[in-house]
């Protein structure tokens, strides 16, 4: 009897510790093991509610219920319910439970890519930047016109559009709007490195200058060959005391960017931008130009040209001109091909 006994303990005893080893080995993996089968984002915003982030999470490792205990179990052990922050979090193919609770409870937020492009207006900037991190475009905008941020940033309201230089920014999602527009502001005082100051210098014209000047010769063209002469065109009139003439600022004073032609009656439109009435360069960009065009400005082609008009051939080129009468000649026939197009 005692040896049956103890063959039952033996039995029992070995059972347990399969079991038990089991156990460790599901736990193991439950908690360990790869919990994520493709990268998936989400993101956790400033209202977002635990059981709101806890859904996302198991949406993400539904296929194992087990890993769904884990991950309410680790979460719990970690206080992740009064922990976790907002931001953009990339959950990576492979990702264990608790790397990923881990992950939430330090804030570890993967960057997002900001696209600073075409923008004519502040408002409509604030717009295009909204749909890439979590701020709205009015506390956006409401941060773009705060005097004391411009005044840290040494901007006032109508010219802040000229701190932003196009490309693409690695940001926090959840970056507030005062400390995104002092990154760009960093961005934009390192894009002014000691080769761009040297030609700028040679110009005559100031940083602020330059880049409305640039403004106004990428809504003229986008053909990045002519870009220079175009800027050379516009230095030539400023320094001859000439009224710049440029379509374009008569476009932004009416805030009609619709327009395809711009008639004598739009000239006559009052505003400071309008560059037909007023002499220099307008008070403020008319828009965010490219990194060509401003470089285009500070590398502006030296020549006698003062006159440019769109070549009738509709390809996007222009065809300059050395006097008025050269000039004239260049308009009838393009304005000829308008009317043969029908184009008012």
């Amino acid at each position: 009897m005692k040896k049956k006994n103890i063959r039952k303990w033996v039995r029992m005893v070995c059972i347990a510790t399969v079991l038990i080893s089991v156990a460790a080995v599901v736990a193991q993996r439950s908690f360990y093991g790869s919990a994520v089968a493709e990268e998936k984002s989400i993101y956790i915003t400033s209202d977002t509610t635990y059981p709101t982030l806890r859904a996302q999470i198991e949406e993400v490792i539904s296929d194992s219920a087990l890993k769904s205990i884990a991950f309410r179990l680790y979460a719990a052990h970690l206080n992740l319910d009064t922990r976790y922050k907002p931001g953009h979090y990339c959950l990576r193919e492979g990702m264990s439970v608790v790397r990923i609770v881990r992950m939430l409870a330090l804030g570890e937020q993967s960057p997002v890519r900001l696209v600073i492009g075409e923008a004519r207006t502040l408002p409509q900037l604030a717009g295009k930047i909204s749909h890439q991190i979590e701020a709205d475009s009015a506390t956006l905008l409401s941060a773009m016109y705060d005097r004391e941020v411009r005044r840290s940033l040494g901007y006032v309201r109508d010219s802040l559009i000229a701190v932003f230089v196009p490309n693409t920014y690695e940001v926090f999602w959840s970056v507030s709007p005062t400390k995104l527009l002092e990154r760009l502001k960093r961005e934009y005082d390192s894009f002014w490195n000691a080769e761009r100051t040297q030609k700028l210098t040679l110009t005559g014209l100031s940083r602020y200058e330059a880049i409305t000047l640039a403004s106004i010769v990428y809504e003229e063209t986008k053909n990045r060959e002519e870009m220079p002469r175009i800027a050379g065109v516009y230095m030539n009139r400023l320094r001859k005391g000439m009224p710049l003439q440029a379509c374009p600022t008569v476009k932004y004073a009416m805030q009609r960017f619709d327009l395809k032609r711009v008639l004598h009656e739009h000239l006559k439109y009052r505003s400071p931008y309008n560059t037909y009435l007023n002499r220099g360069l307008p008070p403020a960009p008319i828009c965010i130009p490219s990194i060509a065009a401003i470089d285009a400005v500070l590398g502006y082609e030296r020549s006698e040209y003062l006159y440019f008009c769109a070549r009738p051939e509709f390809d996007g080129k222009h065809n300059f001109a050395r006097t008025l009468r050269e000039h004239n000649a260049n308009s009838r026939r393009y304005s000829e091909q308008l009317k043969r197009r029908n184009i008012k």
